[in-house]
């Protein structure tokens, strides 16, 4: 029986051992350059939120020094935007994970945002911004050493080995790309598929960890065996934390239009920095940044939070998380969405204290990522990562069902470019 003409044969197992060498070298050039952007912006972020403050004698955690950081953030992203060569890359709003790569030149613009937003307390993460630039510039790279590599499984093996040290583990990519190689016209096994990218994300994963990159998973009491009662708390918190990232979904498109009607790039942030401002001097730093560490602290000192600010925490970030996506900061949206899930769950704790925190948190989390991300995959994996407990497994699996449907019906949180940018690409999704 003849083959369709779209499809390929079964890659070779010489084919898979010669490939894995740029495999393993994407993967470590994919966590390097992670690291690098990720410790520039900690010395940036220490400089503007602990040196400066400190040398003028001023609290940090003042309301008005949140607004003015933020309200700078905002300028110097727009002028970046505005007048650097490549115009800061693709908008992250209109943008999946795995994107057409952008040209070289978009790159140093996409890099200084990225820390800017990083280390003004921006309430978004690294995650489509870094892929975006791994992608650039090993794109760039392997078709001038291997130039016998598909561009498009570049595209694949770069993100994966991106995914893969964003998150300390390879099953994260695993997870995300089990769908993407599924669809693909291509010969052989799932596994066949998964080998070249699951091998960049080993290799990403362990770079990170080698070098100590922050974990995601936090200290949290013992969860080892599920009662009944868990079950209904987890459904009923599930729900209630994706109808909450819901809200920002169905918000995202009216906010982002009424940003970018101001036009000029640096208006747009501006504008953002400054609501981002107000509403960090309402919430406090715990509301600021990319949300992994403030999320360690959230749970640690939860006894700390009554249930009235813990509202007023998720309320704060949910909507900082939807400015910041949509007034042109670069930036990913799962951090924080990770962040406001276990803020949903600590919140349900403090209102039902005989609530386990795994159960809540874990299932809160799994209801804002599933809203914003639209991946059950990732949204079951980050609530059992970041509780780091195997047997809340089986109860996401269950709680997912009835959060699925609730997404179903709902818009992605994604805006359709409307033109393409200076110095990139097309902005639609990569094909799968």
């Amino acid at each position: 029986m003849s083959t369709d003409a779209g499809e390929r044969a079964a890659p070779s197992v010489r084919t898979l051992l010669a490939l894995s060498i740029p495999a393993v070298l994407i993967g470590v050039v994919s966590a390097l350059t992670l690291w690098a952007l990720d410790e520039v912006a900690d010395v940036l972020d220490a400089g503007l939120w602990q040196g400066l403050p400190g040398a003028l004698g001023i609290d940090p955690a003042s309301g008005w020094w949140i607004f003015a950081v933020l309200t700078a953030t905002g300028i110097a992203v727009g002028l970046v935007i505005w007048l650097m060569p490549g115009h800061g890359g693709r908008d992250s709003a209109t943008t999946e994970l795995v994107a057409p790569p952008l040209k070289i030149a978009a790159l140093p613009s996409l890099i200084v945002v990225t820390i800017l937003a990083l280390a003004g307390g921006v309430s978004l993460g690294p995650e489509n911004p870094i892929i975006a630039i791994n992608t650039g510039i090993l794109v760039w790279l392997v078709a001038r050493l291997w130039k016998a590599v598909p561009t498009d499984l570049v595209v694949l093996i770069t993100a994966a080995g991106t995914i893969g040290a964003l998150f300390g583990t390879p099953v994260a990519a695993a997870l995300i790309f089990t769908g993407i190689v599924a669809a693909l016209k291509t010969g052989g096994a799932l596994w066949d598929r998964l080998f070249l990218p699951l091998v960049s994300a080993a290799t990403g994963s362990l770079v990170m960890l080698l070098l100590g990159h922050p974990q995601f998973t936090i200290p949290m009491p013992a969860y080892t065996a599920v009662q009944p009662i868990d079950l209904l708390s987890a459904i009923v918190i599930g729900m209630v934390a994706t109808l909450i990232g819901l809200v920002g979904v169905l918000a995202f498109p009216h906010v982002y239009k009424a940003f970018h009607a101001l036009r000029n790039p640096l208006l747009v942030t501006a504008a953002g920095g400054v609501v981002l401002g107000i509403l960090g001097a309402i919430g406090g730093p715990i509301t600021l940044f990319k949300g992994l560490e403030q999320m360690a602290e959230l749970v640690k000192d939860r006894a700390q939070y009554p249930a009235s600010q813990l509202l007023l925490i998720v309320c704060v970030k949910l909507v900082a998380l939807v400015i910041a996506a949509a007034s042109g900061f670069r930036g990913g949206r799962i951090f924080p969405s990770v962040f406001i899930g276990a803020a949903v769950g600590l919140l349900a704790v403090a209102l039902v204290p005989s609530i386990p925190p795994v159960v809540a948190v874990a299932s809160g989390i799994l209801g804002v990522v599933l809203a914003v991300g639209r991946d059950g995959w990732i949204a079951i994996f980050i609530g059992v990562v970041v509780t780091g407990s195997i047997a809340i497994l089986p109860v996401l699996c269950l709680v997912i069902l009835p959060t699925w449907l609730m997404v179903t019906w709902a818009p992605h949180m994604a805006i359709v470019a409307p033109s393409e940018l200076p110095g990139t690409e097309r902005s639609e999704k990569a094909p799968a």
